[in-house]
């Protein structure tokens, strides 16, 4: 490719990435497709999705995201595709985790079961774009500061600790951003939806619809949650064309995994013991790169610190595997006690009735 046509932020995702610039044009071009047919098609009609549909729109991203690590070790190597599929498990379970806030805005704002499939297809765009320039921030920082990994290590070590020992803000107690407080401020907004629409007309006069509200609620939400999980899985991948593709297919299918899993979120306890777990754990790795790459002058004279080991790429796979799996496995269990506990209870207190 001719640099002379090309942008700066494209010949820095060409130094950094292994894969070729035609991969990832195609890949992009595949991107955009999925969500202007997941938006523009599919979703034409607002409906509330069957659990039927939940499961085939999951198992088919599912299957898409398992095929592109398949040709990104094709076109790119095994370390690439090993590193896909780490950040890509590790930011699906972090969105699945996100799904409890996105839950309670939906509550809050009082959309209509049948628009809220379209209210997140949108909210995501929008997330993906701003996840899209925050990557590319990022990318560019680290490669020319490595110290800031000592900063990204600690944040994500701060954060696993907090999901462990901190205590948890409640769902009911969420509160809208100081952005959209301030947008409520200098715009009209309607009380009442009108249908999938912005703008309305009221008394001849022209307000935005809370629609606008849920769509930047969404979107701005979705960049706080991303201050956990970009500089996660920039502890497992440099390459921003990874970091960024493990994001989009972590956030395809989410809002069928939204429908899907709503009313069973609250069931998954372990689920933030698991993800404590990974974060702590690429926490540890990123200080570990920081150390063995180190300029710091106050750390070892400001040279490398050679002896820390370099954690393999397939040691963090089984890692995120086997902390996200047994979570989610121990979640299972445990609901299941607690519901043959609650039907023996309910036996015994009818056998205690027909005592009486």
């Amino acid at each position: 490719m001719d640099p002379g046509f090309t942008s700066p932020a494209i010949r820095m995702l060409e130094s950094m990435s292994e894969t070729s610039p035609l991969f990832m044009i195609v890949t992009f071009v595949v991107f955009v497709a999925f969500f202007v047919v997941d938006l523009f098609v599919v979703g034409r009609r607002p409906h509330v999705p069957s659990t039927r549909e939940c499961v085939q729109h999951i198992a088919f991203f599912v299957a898409a995201a398992v095929i592109f690590g398949v040709l990104v070790w094709f076109f790119a190597g095994s370390r690439p595709a090993v590193e896909f599929y780490s950040g890509w498990l590790t930011e699906y379970s972090l969105s699945i985790d996100n799904l409890f806030v996105f839950v309670i805005i939906m509550s809050n704002f009082a959309v209509p079961k049948r628009l809220q499939k379209y209210v997140l297809s949108v909210g995501i765009m929008v997330a993906l774009v701003l996840r899209g320039l925050f990557i590319l921030v990022g990318a560019a920082i680290i490669t020319r500061f490595t110290w800031v990994f000592f900063l990204f290590g600690g944040f994500l070590i701060y954060t696993a600790a907090k999901m462990v020992f901190g205590d948890e803000e409640s769902d009911e107690d969420y509160q809208e951003n100081a952005l959209i407080h301030l947008l409520r401020k200098v715009v009209k907004v309607t009380d009442t939806y009108d249908g999938e629409r912005l703008r309305t007309t009221v008394s001849g006069v022209r307000y935005w619809t809370p629609m606008l509200i849920v769509f930047l609620t969404i979107g701005t939400t979705d960049v706080m949650f991303a201050f956990d999980s970009i500089p996660a899985i920039f502890g497992l991948t440099k390459d921003p064309f990874i970091v960024f593709s493990s994001n989009v297919f972590a956030l395809l299918g989410l809002q069928q995994l939204y429908f899907l899993l709503g009313a069973l979120l609250d069931k998954l306890v372990y689920l933030p013991a698991g993800l404590s777990v990974v974060l702590g754990f690429i926490g540890v790795k990123l200080i570990m790169e920081a150390l063995h790459g180190n300029t710091l002058p106050f750390i070892n004279g400001g040279r490398p610190i050679e002896q820390v080991p370099e954690v393999p790429t397939w040691l963090s796979l089984v890692v995120i595997v086997v902390a996200i799996g047994g979570a989610s496995v121990a979640s299972v269990i445990t609901m299941r006690r607690m519901e043959r506990l609650g039907s023996a209870h309910d036996v015994n207190a009818h056998d205690s009735d027909d005592i009486q």
